[in-house]
């Protein structure tokens, strides 16, 4: 398997581990009071903006040639970062 394939499984499965939370989260909205409800589904939102502009940030990379593929991984890590970081604060707000 080449870099780029694992690389791509590996933000493939973040994401799949992502959609897994907003699941659960969505249990807790809708288990919510109506004041809380209000407050989570805002994070809920904000999660999902997160996991869907990480997946277009994966299809942009699956396109990818493999000589464009060095060129891009650069800045894709630091999206990718910058995309994790602000899901795990929204999720961390759930908590």
């Amino acid at each position: 398997m080449s870099e780029k394939s694992q690389y791509i499984e590996k933000a493939k499965a973040k994401i799949d581990q992502w959609n897994a939370e907003i699941h659960k989260m969505k249990a807790k909205v809708d288990e919510a009071e109506a004041d809380s409800k209000i407050e989570y589904q805002k994070q809920l939102d904000e999660m999902r903006a997160k996991r869907d502009e990480a997946e277009e940030k994966l299809k942009e990379m699956r396109a990818a040639s493999d000589d464009a593929w060095a060129d891009m991984k650069s800045g894709f890590d630091k999206a990718w970062d910058s995309i994790s970081g602000a899901f795990d604060s929204a999720m961390s707000r759930f908590k």
